[in-house]
């Protein structure tokens, strides 16, 4: 199975590349599911329900959220009602929407995508994500009824989003992190036989600050002080994110590609 996992969309910029590249990735590169982390999406803060679905008529079957999962009001009815949404499952358990879930790729072959937030240096504290990946992870074992399983590790530091690369090693089939918009160049597959990379870096113009308009984050990092609200940079985005190829018959990775495509950063692919 060839998955593609594409990190946070980035605002308008980012938008515009997933609909206008992702529709060619998928038929170009033969791919048989799509992951898309979408927390970013809207105005770089949340995501809208006519921005989930314009993600996922470009070819996505699963969108990830994050730390701002509900930072858009409307998506905490819409995402009751689109099951190809997936918050993070370490939220409260009385949060809408899910964790985790099951679907099913063109070819028939299930799929388990999770999603967790991470503890260090996070804005908030949420419940514990090893516990939460552990829990679904001991129900469903790495090539019984899940061919594949994708788990979206959204967290700041590096060395967390490492300890759960190690910790579902051969159990999941990759573990991606995700949040800080900065690709990493670690993609590899652990000894267990799990596709790792520690950050997929986002779909944005990357002639900004993670994302946003350089001259509002510039100036708070030289004089202390804020002047107007940060805004999402509207230059060509890069699609950045990982290909994984897994053997159907243990779940397991078989080979790891990091993919960047468009914009700035030096161009990767299958």
């Amino acid at each position: 199975m060839r998955t593609l996992f594409l990190g946070d969309v980035m605002g308008r910029a980012g938008r515009a590349a997933i609909a206008e590249t992702l529709p060619r990735l998928r038929e170009d590169w033969k791919l048989d599911f799509v992951v898309v982390n979408g927390e970013n999406a809207s105005s770089g803060t949340g995501l809208t329900g006519a921005h989930a679905k314009l993600i996922l008529e470009a070819g996505a079957d699963v969108v990830t959220l994050g730390d701002h999962a509900f930072d858009q009001k409307e998506m905490l009815t819409f995402i009751e009602s689109e099951p190809r949404i997936i918050r993070p499952l370490n939220f409260a358990k009385q949060a809408p929407g899910r964790g985790a879930a099951l679907f099913t790729d063109r070819r028939g072959r299930k799929v388990l995508v999770l999603q967790v937030l991470g503890q260090v240096f996070m804005k908030r504290a949420f419940a514990d994500p090893f516990s939460a990946v552990d829990e679904v992870l001991r129900r469903h074992p790495l090539g019984g009824q899940a061919q594949m399983i994708l788990v979206d590790m959204h967290c700041e530091a590096t060395s967390e989003k490492m300890g759960m690369g190690h910790f579902c090693d051969g159990r999941a089939s990759l573990v991606v992190g995700t949040h800080t918009h900065v690709p990493t160049g670690d993609a590899q597959i652990l000894p267990g036989g799990t596709g790792y990379l520690t950050d997929a870096g986002m779909c944005g113009d990357y002639n900004s600050v993670i994302g946003m308009e350089k001259a509002e984050p510039m100036r708070r990092f030289v004089t202390g002080m804020g002047k107007t609200r940060f805004q999402p940079a509207l230059g060509e985005a890069t699609l950045s994110g990982v290909l994984v190829e897994t053997d159907d018959r243990t779940g397991k990775a078989t080979s790891v590609r990091m993919v960047r495509q468009g914009g700035r950063l030096e161009q990767a692919g299958p």
